[in-house]
């Protein structure tokens, strides 16, 4: 299995192409299925709008979809906006613990240059 370090180098490598060949100003969709063209041709397994049942004290409250979960281990949030912001950063760092993935990225394409993030899990329990 890949280890996460190489998996999370691979995406920002595949979004940085992506970047690169667009510039920014596009919706983010657009974006999303750029970068599923890249994941795929890096042999990165991905599934793309993963719905996630979020829980509240042991109560189903509703549910969330990520972009992406690259190689069932690392949540990718996508954003097409001029500049990252502490609540994009909370939101993904939400989304990395409520699917119980050790690391997240969070990806801007709307800047002038890339912008990622890297979350990490703290609350991460391995499966049994």
């Amino acid at each position: 299995m890949i280890q996460l370090e190489e998996i999370t180098y691979r995406i920002i490598g595949c979004a940085m192409k992506v970047h690169n060949t667009l510039g920014s100003g596009f919706q983010e969709v657009i974006y999303q299925r750029c970068l599923a063209i890249e994941l795929a041709k890096a042999a990165l397994s991905f599934e793309r709008e993963k719905e996630q049942v979020i829980y509240y004290d042991g109560a189903e409250v509703g549910s969330r979809r990520a972009d992406f979960i690259v190689e069932n281990s690392i949540v990718v949030e996508l954003k097409a906006i001029v500049n990252l912001e502490d609540i994009h950063l909370a939101q993904a760092k939400n989304y990395t613990v409520a699917y119980n993935f050790p690391v997240g990225l969070l990806i801007n394409f709307g800047a002038l240059s890339l912008q990622y993030k890297k979350v990490f899990n703290n609350k991460h329990k391995l499966s049994s």
